[in-house]
């Protein structure tokens, strides 16, 4: 039923028009996404790139461990920011431009800012693994989503301390609590291709997992951890 109504305002909005829009978003999203909070931080601030430390990665995890202190905050600022424009943009476009609903050009929008910040053209396509973006898209488009993504996330990462197997249930769980929330077949494809994504970003950690070489999360600064 919802999609649907989905498909008939894409329909009534004119194939031209639908494009033209969803390419302006996709654009957008992913220039917001490249907006890597780690990287301009460590790269413009403290003239020292995250991404020649520890795991090498540019993401929140990494920079704590490498840095710490309280520009980590900025770090997430950054990265939540970017993701809450992003949406709030494709569902804008999605729902007064092209009347087809807010949620899909939530998700919509969410993938690219995902794409943005993992694969960013303005650091070499070399960014984050995309946890907090993607746990504030979560944030953004339903209270009932977020709380199954985000509630697991913090279970698993508290009670193990690691990060990066929380990051992998919240990816695996984004769209199966997509589609008991909303039951639409086009919001758990968009939904399942940005968890795919983040899972697929984890795949080093996962084999480390496996392996019972996984680094556990501390509070305390380990400059060359690896995550």
């Amino acid at each position: 039923m919802l999609d649907s109504a989905i498909l008939s305002g894409l329909q009534a909005a004119g194939a031209g028009r639908t494009i033209l829009l969803a390419a302006a978003v996709a654009l957008a999203s992913y220039l917001l996404g490249c907006f890597n909070g780690a990287v301009i931080v460590s790269k413009y601030i403290l003239r020292n790139d995250v991404r020649n430390h520890g795991s090498g990665n540019a993401g929140l995890t990494n920079f704590y461990r490498v840095f710490g202190g309280p520009l980590t905050f900025l770090v997430i600022l950054t990265d939540m920011l970017k993701a809450v424009f992003a949406v709030l943009f494709g569902a804008w476009v999605s729902s007064a431009l092209l009347g087809c609903g807010v949620p899909v050009g939530q998700y919509f929008a969410g993938l690219f800012c995902m794409l943005g910040h993992m694969f960013p053209v303005m650091f070499h396509f070399k960014g984050g693994k995309g946890v907090l973006s993607g746990g504030t898209i979560a944030l953004m488009i339903d209270w009932r989503v977020a709380l199954v993504v985000w509630g697991g996330f913090l279970l698993l990462s508290v009670l193990t301390r690691y990060v990066s197997l929380g990051s992998v249930y919240a990816g695996t769980a984004f769209p199966f609590a997509t589609w008991f929330v909303f039951h639409s077949v086009i919001f758990t494809v968009l939904s399942g291709i940005c968890g795919g994504l983040l899972v697929w970003q984890h795949r080093a950690n996962i084999r480390r997992l496996c392996t019972g070489t996984e680094s556990k999360f501390s509070f305390h600064r380990k400059s060359e951890e690896k995550k």
